[in-house]
């Protein structure tokens, strides 16, 4: 497989991968490393930017939401730099307004995380034409359920009261679902 993922990369190997996230930063550097790429990490839009500006790379994987701003930045600068680089936007926010936008940018494909290396790689090196694959294991509706309450608590500092106010429902129920472990 590492072979005809080799073949696939090209000549140009450069990566830059663009998140705040240094564990999973580091984590997807070593592994993208091991599929072939040359990547080069930053770990803020201007980090980004600047690699984007002085040295454009063939492929780009930039989370949206970044410490320092917004993702599609960096997009935009390697795409003034280099139009045929082939770029994945990664998010923990997913919505369809940000894939859009994602996309009219110039990123070549849009991921939600938890997305892994193999993921990552098969976005970055699919055909221009090609149709996503359904996913294999969809989440279930109460998982979905689990996951925007878990974001919108942690959106609010871990504040029950906040949370409960955004999300219009009673605190007590709140905190009962909050006790319970996430749903398969």
């Amino acid at each position: 497989m590492a072979e005809r993922d080799l073949q696939d990369i090209g000549e140009d190997r450069s990566l830059l991968l663009v998140d705040d996230d240094e564990p999973f930063l580091r984590r997807l550097a070593r592994a993208m490393e091991k599929r072939g790429f040359e990547p080069e990490t930053a770990e803020s839009v201007a980090e980004g930017k600047a690699i984007a500006m002085a040295r454009p790379p063939a492929y780009a994987v930039v989370d949206l939401r970044l410490e320092d701003g917004n993702g599609l930045d960096v997009v935009e600068a390697l795409r003034e730099k280099r139009p045929d680089a082939r770029i994945v936007v990664l998010t923990g926010y997913g919505a369809i307004a940000t894939a859009v936008a994602a996309v009219k940018m110039g990123a070549t494909d849009y991921l939600s995380k938890p997305a892994d290396a193999h993921d990552i790689t098969a976005a970055l090196l699919a055909p221009s034409d090609a149709l996503p694959p359904r996913p294999e294991n969809p989440m279930s509706a109460d998982r979905v359920r689990w996951e925007h309450i878990q974001r919108v608590y942690e959106l609010c500092d871990r504040n029950v009261s906040e949370t409960a106010r955004r999300l219009n429902m009673h605190r007590r129920t709140l905190q009962r679902i909050l006790a319970k472990r996430s749903p398969r």
